[in-house]
């Protein structure tokens, strides 16, 4: 398949090498094969009358609101080639920073004078998008068959319809410096919480910070949560049911959690809670850190910063010796892609977001920002994405920390883990953080 000429349906040998990326090849044959992206789920109930999918010419100029400043330069590159493609077409990228796009995108994008094409964080921006009515229904576009249905339902209604494409596959745990746990004589990650905390006292003991945390940044500083949560979580949807007051951040789990949090004070930078993402990225990056408690999503950064060693994901896990745990990692599907449904290009917008859907340009993407994908068939070139590419075949959660969907809710929750780190019992962070959530709960 050339760059320029995709397929009219994904083909079965591309649904089953994409199964991997799933978790299994049992679970994605299970759900593979065309049309199993599109349209609500079955016995739903969902209504039928969904916009058709698209026709009509790219003609128009249209506004990509997005938060991902860093992919610049890549999707310049991806436009350009759109409006060759696409004569009179014009793609304008309106770019705010992360913490601002989650603050604020939904006022701005709401009269559909910017955002066309649209993103939103899975979770929390996602349902108030959703709810607020700015996204249009995608269930009967072909091209999102492009996609692996496993990770689609961060984009989906309750009911089961496709508002939006999650593009990006990101692993929301530490990234590691090989050579450097390699020296403190860890040459495979640790399999449970006492290894864990003896590997980060022997890079403390050779003069190495073992954590870099970016405490200042709620969106970074929470991804250490997900990792947390994974293995010590009584199921699933533990966050879910604290969200819906089923259970409580109070409960022995959680507290558990928390006093896990309260171990890891020794090896986090001074004054953690102060530190920008920035700044924990350079001493990453600089070998002064020997993890970094983000994700993969920030290989390229580190990597721009100057980082020539090899890079691993090693996240905690939490569990006792000698006990097996549930989850070895996390992972997101996030950057959720749409089309605002106040915006008055509707046509060039979905050709856009087919455009991007292309398993070729999606290569492009993925290559170009050291990012995986949901898109089926993408070839990873990027060593860091190849050296990490085994991930998608191993047992990950599906970020925990997205099922409490309000953000105001989530800060609390979050939160909690943050004061525990810089210095609060777990006892009262806690019962500070319930409070929150009793306040914010529905009824």
């Amino acid at each position: 398949m050339t760059e320029h000429s995709r397929p009219s349906g994904p083909s079965r040998r591309r649904l089953l090498r994409a199964a991997v990326a799933g978790g299994t090849v049992a679970t994605a044959a299970a759900c593979a094969g065309p049309g199993t992206t599109r349209g609500p789920r079955p016995g739903t109930g969902a209504p039928s009358d969904v916009p058709p999918p698209v026709s009509g010419r790219a003609t128009d100029h249209i506004s990509f609101a997005h938060w991902r400043a860093e992919d610049k330069k890549i999707l310049g590159e991806l436009i350009d080639d759109f409006t060759r493609r696409n004569p009179g077409s014009k793609v304008r990228q309106d770019i705010s920073p992360a913490q601002d796009y989650q603050a604020n995108a939904l006022q701005r994008l709401k009269n559909g004078s910017i955002g066309d094409v649209l993103t939103a964080f899975r979770g929390a921006q996602f349902a108030d998008m959703l709810k607020a009515g700015l996204f249009t229904e995608l269930s009967a576009q072909t091209f999102a068959d492009e996609y692996l249905p496993h990770y689609s339902r961060g984009g989906r209604d309750e009911a089961g319809r496709l508002f939006g494409l999650p593009y990006q596959l990101v692993f929301p745990m530490p990234l590691a410096n090989r050579d450097l746990l390699e020296k403190a004589g860890y040459d495979k990650a640790p399999q449970n919480w006492d290894a864990y905390l003896d590997l980060c006292d022997k890079l403390k003991s050779r003069g190495k910070v073992p954590l870099a945390w970016p405490g200042a940044e709620p969106g970074n500083a929470g991804q250490l949560f997900n990792a947390m949560v994974m293995n010590n979580a009584p199921g699933d949807d533990a966050c879910a049911r604290i969200a819906s007051g089923k259970a409580k951040v109070t409960d022995d789990w959680f507290l558990k959690v928390l006093d896990q949090y309260a171990q890891l004070r020794p090896f986090v930078q001074q004054k953690a809670g102060g530190t920008q993402v920035e700044p924990a990225q350079q001493m990453f990056a600089k070998g002064t850190a020997a993890m970094l408690a983000t994700g993969s999503y920030h290989m390229a950064a580190v990597r721009q910063l100057g980082a020539k060693f090899p890079i691993e994901l090693v996240p905690p896990i939490t569990v006792d010796k000698g006990e097996r745990p549930r989850y070895v990692g996390t992972h997101n599907a996030t950057f959720i892609l749409g089309v605002n449904a106040a915006g008055k290009h509707s046509t060039t917008a979905m050709r856009f977001i087919e455009y991007l859907s292309d398993p070729a340009v999606a290569g492009r993407y993925a290559n170009g920002t050291a990012q995986h994908l949901t898109v089926a068939g993408v070839t990873y070139k990027d060593k860091d994405l190849r050296d990490t590419q085994h991930w998608l075949e191993r047992r990950t959660m599906l970020a925990p920390r997205y099922q409490i969907e309000d953000i105001d809710m989530l800060n609390a929750v979050e939160g909690a883990c943050a004061k525990v780190l810089t210095g609060t019992s777990a006892e009262k962070a806690a019962e500070a953080a319930q409070r929150v959530v009793d306040q914010r709960r529905p009824g």
